[in-house]
């Protein structure tokens, strides 16, 4: 039997990140264009009405600047995340913007919160810890690979700047690694060789069956090759003698 096809390329891995955008640009357009007004659907901290803004708020931007800065990097983790965990991915984008959005509910003192960065900080940190957890070589690649493009972006959970949202992308990177712990068992697993498995057997191996003590290949047929050709050649014989009798018996 196959073993199961890990990080398997399919449409959906550029399809889906193309409408998260589509959506992100689409609701922008229609804030420009027609009623700018939504952008005060944004999470309102520690009010009712502010709770509409955990849904809301990710395909909300003041400007943009605004929304190009948060798409390129959503894009890229999306795209990574469907292909690394495809099976998962739509729990940790939609579980992870209501968790990441209630937190900010939560934690932030004033003001109204809006954008996609809280899941851009989200999928950072669910791709950095998951893959350091999985302890599967090329998710270790991908982890160090989004350090290497967004590193830098740790120093955005704490409040150095004013007018963006920290408590947001704290919110975020927490979520994100929340979500590594608890999905951490559905990872694909890094491939094992027959002789890494614990009931390996050295003698069962055909393979090292061809060495001796001293580590010299053998060169010899299989046992079944060989019984093959000996009923071969058993049937031959009887057939030459079958004939020689028929022959005799002619004569």
């Amino acid at each position: 039997m196959s073993k199961p096809q890990h990080f398997k390329y399919s449409n959906n891995i550029i399809i889906y990140p193309l409408m998260i955008m589509f959506a992100n640009w689409l609701v922008f357009w229609y804030q420009v264009r027609i009623d700018s007004g939504i952008k005060a659907f944004g999470i309102r901290p520690q009010t009712l009405e502010g709770l509409l803004g955990i849904v809301t708020s990710p395909f909300l931007h003041g400007d943009i600047n605004h929304i190009y800065n948060n798409s390129i990097p959503l894009f890229v983790l999306t795209v990574a995340l469907f292909y690394f965990y495809n099976n998962i991915a739509w729990k940790v984008i939609g579980f992870g913007i209501l968790l990441s959005g209630f937190m900010t509910w939560l934690i932030a003192s004033s003001g109204n919160h809006i954008g996609a960065s809280g899941l851009v900080y989200v999928l950072v940190s669910f791709i950095f810890f998951k893959g350091i957890f999985a302890k599967h070589y090329r998710l270790i690649a991908l982890s160090l690979v989004v350090i290497f493009l967004y590193g830098s972006m740790i120093w955005y959970v704490f409040p150095i700047k004013s007018g963006m949202s920290w408590e947001g992308h704290l919110s975020g990177l927490i979520t994100g690694l929340v979500f590594a712990l608890i999905f951490r068992k559905q990872v694909a697993k890094p491939e094992r060789y027959k002789w890494e498995e614990p009931d390996y057997n050295e003698d069962d191996d055909p393979f090292m069956k061809h060495f001796d003590e001293d580590g010299n290949f053998i060169e010899f047929e299989p046992e079944e090759e060989i019984e093959s050709e000996l009923e071969i050649e058993s049937e031959t014989i009887q057939a030459q003698k079958i004939n020689y009798i028929f022959k005799k018996k002619e004569d």
